[in-house]
C-alpha cells in the first residue's frame, strides 16, 4: 500500500510538471488573472489647452512635472488662453487633443462635431459669488427687488443665476454688463446694487477695493437645494479619436491631473507660486482666491451623474445652452 501511494503521488507530480511545461505562450497568457495583466501604455504626446483661470490653476503642478520630465510615458504641450473661443478652433480642427472648457461648451462642441468629443472629467465646480458694498445681503431672500449686475449673458452664468432665483422664489432685476470690472463699478455707484462675479476676479476686485464683501456663495446655495445636481463651471474634453487610439494614455493623464489638483488644493502657497510662474495670476491674489475656486477632478460615473444632471437643467432652460440636444451616452468617458 505504501509503495502504491508513493507511485500515485509521483505520477500526479509528473503530470503536473508536464502540464505546466507543456503550455504554449497563448495558454500562459490566458492563465494570468485579468487584474494582474500588465497594462502597456504607448508613449503619447498630448496637446492640452486651458483657460487662464481656475481650470488652468488646477493644472499647474502637472505643467511643472511636464517641464521637469516627470510624466512617465506621457509628454505634454500646454497652452493657456484668455477666452474659450481660442480653444474651439483647436479642439475642433485637430490642433489640440485635450481642452479645459466651460461645462456647457463641451456639450455644444460634442453636438457641433457630430459626437467627435468625449468628456473626461469635471474640473471646476461653482465659482460664482454675490458681492455687495455693504452688509444688507445675508440670505438669498435679501436679493428680492434688488438689481444684480452681471456679465456673461447667454452663458452658464445666466442660467445658474436664473436657476437659483427661480428655485428660491426670488424676483430680482438682472442688468447685464460686458465685463466684470463694469459690474464692480456699478455696485460701488449703486448703494442698493449687488453683483455676480466669478473667482478669481472676486479676489482681484477686493484687493483693489476693500469695501467689496462676498455676501452669497452660489455653489453653497445650489447644494442646499438638494436636487442631486451640482453647479459645474468647467470640464475636460478630448477628441474621441485620441481617446480611442490610446485610452491608457488618457487614463494616465487623468491620474496625473487628479494628482495636480490634489497638490494645488493641498498647498495654496506653493500652488500660487506656480500659478504666477505660468502667467495665470499674481501669486498673492492666487493664494487668496484658491480656497474659493472649487478646483476638482471628478471622473467616471460620478462625473457622468453630476454633469448629466447639470446639462439636463441647462437644456430645460434653453436647449441652445448645450448645443440643441443633450449629449448621448458615448459623450461620457468612464475610463478603462
Amino acid at each position: 500500500m505504501k509503495k502504491w501511494m508513493s507511485f500515485v503521488l509521483a505520477l500526479v507530480l509528473v503530470l503536473g510538471l508536464v502540464s505546466c511545461g507543456g503550455m504554449d505562450g497563448d495558454d500562459r497568457e490566458e492563465s494570468i488573472p485579468a487584474d494582474e495583466e500588465e497594462v502597456v501604455i504607448e508613449p503619447a504626446n498630448l496637446r492640452v489647452a486651458a483657460l487662464k483661470g481656475p481650470t488652468g490653476m488646477g493644472l499647474v503642478q502637472l505643467m511643472k512635472d511636464s517641464d521637469n520630465g516627470n510624466t512617465g510615458t506621457n509628454s505634454y504641450e500646454f497652452t493657456l488662453v484668455g477666452a474659450p473661443d481660442e480653444v474651439v478652433a483647436g479642439i475642433g480642427g485637430g490642433t489640440l487633443d485635450i481642452a479645459c472648457v466651460p461645462a456647457n461648451l463641451g456639450a455644444v462642441l460634442y453636438n457641433n462635431t457630430n459626437g467627435a468629443l468625449q468628456v473626461l472629467a469635471v474640473n471646476t465646480l461653482g465659482v460664482l459669488y454675490i458681492v455687495e458694498n455693504g452688509e444688507s445681503v445675508q440670505s438669498v431672500a435679501d436679493l428680492a427687488g434688488r438689481t444684480i449686475y452681471s456679465s456673461g449673458k447667454g452663458s452658464t452664468t445666466e442660467y445658474a443665476l436664473q436657476h437659483i432665483l427661480d428655485s428660491y422664489g426670488v424676483e430680482a432685476t438682472v442688468e447685464w454688463k460686458s465685463e466684470h470690472a463694469e459690474c464692480v463699478a456699478a455696485v460701488m455707484a449703486d448703494a442698493n446694487g449687488v453683483a455676480l462675479l466669478p473667482q478669481p476676479f472676486v479676489t482681484v476686485a477686493q484687493t483693489q477695493n476693500d469695501k467689496i464683501r462676498v455676501a452669497l456663495d452660489l455653489n453653497q446655495l445650489w447644494e442646499e437645494l438638494g436636487d442631486g445636481s451640482a453647479l459645474i463651471t468647467g470640464c475636460v474634453v478630448a477628441r474621441k479619436e485620441v481617446v480611442e487610439a490610446n485610452p491608457a494614455a488618457i487614463d494616465l493623464f487623468l491620474q496625473q491631473y487628479a494628482a495636480s489638483v490634489e497638490a494645488v488644493n493641498g498647498d495654496y502657497e506653493a500652488a500660487a507660486a506656480l500659478i504666477e510662474e505660468y502667467g495665470i495670476l499674481k501669486a498673492a491674489v492666487a493664494q487668496k482666491a484658491l480656497p474659493y475656486c472649487n478646483i476638482v477632478c471628478i471622473k467616471g460615473e460620478t462625473m457622468k451623474a453630476q454633469l448629466g444632471a447639470y446639462l439636463e437643467l441647462l437644456h430645460a432652460q434653453n436647449p441652445k445652452a448645450v448645443g440643441g440636444t443633450l449629449p448621448n451616452e458615448d459623450y461620457y468617458y468612464i475610463g478603462t
